[in-house]
């Protein structure tokens, strides 16, 4: 990607949980988060506003309810697509000016592609949000496409695909994984698309794509930092509440079709040096969660994978030493279901299949004992606390509220975050832990050099 042309990251919303912050540890268990100010305009754009006074700087974020998950078949990748496209100008800003025009102006800008949302962000001086609205608010309504800035940037994401997957065995696996954990639903597509899909995706379908989705009414505007909302919305009015709401197609997700059978995948590459298993099931998100194990699970994942004291790093690390990182990991924040994962690396000479034994037989433990009131207590404990001060930060809460919002949560939802944490007890996190990790539907994907043993 040219140095003008920012980086984007490709977030897999399967496995980008929603981490909030918490008021000081006193109060954790209380009701707040960040305490966000809130109205919506007249066309239908929600706008959200985190005050936050340390320094006089800003992060506007603009998310669009729309990701790779919303592709019609066979045109995988067109979401990331437009968000490269994006960036290729207007009347008002020219291709490739928008970013120069930011970091003229001493910020810095970004954006990036998920399933089930995409958002363009900036970092800039609180005396810039304005030029910065502007900007962001002519490119929802006014972008300009031609064959010549659309097909060089195809190029673009091809070779990035080729940079980051294809290149990348350890992309490359969980790319397999993904895809043999969802046969049917779009989120065993990649986000950034099969290459066979990308090299023949035109400029008509990126139009298409951007005028089905891109309204104010499907976005939700995010800015976090030295402003408050009665400062925000006159700005919001006079740029986003110009541009016309559209009508916008309800999302329409397939339902993944019942697998009964475990699945194995294995690949081997002469570029791998750490071998690695990792093992995937589907579980609930936060929006499809009819048993309520969304907030069990994140305890169980703390539990089981929080630091250096945690089940799998004390067993399989410090007591067995078979394994150099051990780990169990759980996203619910998606639009459909969310997975749990665990996996691990083993220590130098030990073989696969003795890390595997030892690895399942752990997680086999919780399902046949479950954990205790104790353990439950101290994680709920050290997840408030740790995050106690990420409010602090200008980035992660318009990160927070935005994914949280565009995946079906409320800003309640978010608020009460820590209420619902402090309530989980021990009983709810082992049934949620048996609900999930007996599933005989898992998916298991082992990395190996290419000289070796399989297990």
């Amino acid at each position: 990607m040219p140095a003008a042309h920012p980086v984007r990251r490709l977030v897999a919303a399967g496995l980008l949980a929603l981490t909030v912050s918490a008021t000081p540890p006193a109060l954790a268990a209380e009701k707040g988060v960040f305490f966000p100010e809130s109205f919506t305009l007249a066309n239908g754009m929600q706008v959200v506003v985190i005050p936050n006074r340390r320094v006089p700087v800003v992060n506007h974020m603009v998310w669009y309810k729309v990701g790779a998950a919303d592709e019609d078949r066979g045109v995988s990748g067109i979401a990331h697509f437009l968000e490269h496209l994006m960036f290729k100008g207007t009347d008002e800003v020219p291709a490739g000016a928008f970013s120069r025009i930011v970091a003229k102006n001493g910020g810095r800008d970004n954006a990036f592609t998920s399933y089930d949302y995409t958002a363009y962000h900036q970092n800039v001086a609180r005396d810039r949000l304005e030029l910065v609205m502007r900007m962001e608010a002519d490119r929802m309504a006014n972008l300009k496409l031609t064959d010549a800035v659309v097909y060089p940037e195809r190029d673009v994401i091809i070779e990035e695909r080729r940079q980051r997957v294809e290149n990348e065995p350890a992309d490359r696996i969980g790319e397999q994984i993904n895809a043999t954990t969802f046969v049917h639903h779009p989120y065993g597509t990649p986000v950034i698309g099969w290459p066979q899909e990308m090299a023949n995706l035109t400029r008509e379908e990126a139009e298409r794509f951007y005028k089905t989705w891109y309204a104010p009414n499907n976005a939700i505007l995010v800015v976090s930092g030295d402003v408050s909302a009665d400062e925000l919305k006159p700005l919001a009015e006079k740029y986003y509440g110009a541009i016309p709401a559209r009508p916008v197609p309800e999302r329409r997700r397939v339902v993944e079709p019942p697998i009964s059978a475990e699945r194995r995948v294995t690949l081997r590459d002469a570029e791998v040096r750490q071998p690695s298993v990792r093992r995937t099931w589907i579980a609930p998100s936060y929006r499809l969660d009819p048993d309520n194990q969304a907030y069990p699970l994140q305890v169980l994942a703390e539990i089981m994978s929080g630091g250096s004291t945690s089940r799998l790093y004390r067993s399989l690390v410090v007591e067995q030493k078979i394994a150099t990182s051990a780990w169990l990991g759980y996203g619910p924040g998606a639009w459909d279901m969310g997975t749990l994962s665990a996996g691990a690396t083993p220590a130098a000479g030990v073989d696969m299949a003795k890390l595997e034994t030892a690895l399942w037989a752990e997680l086999a433990k919780v399902v046949e004992t479950g954990v205790s009131e104790e353990e439950v207590a101290t994680a709920r404990k050290r997840m408030l606390a740790e995050a106690a001060y990420a409010r602090d930060s200008l980035t992660g809460p318009a990160q927070t509220l935005g994914s949280a919002l565009a995946t079906g949560q409320s800003l309640d939802d978010v608020e009460n975050w820590p209420v619902r944490i402090d309530s989980v007890t021990a009983e709810q996190v082992n049934a949620a832990a048996r609900a999930v990790l007996s599933q005989t539907n898992h998916v298991t994907g082992l990395l190996l050099p290419l000289q070796g043993k399989d297990s």
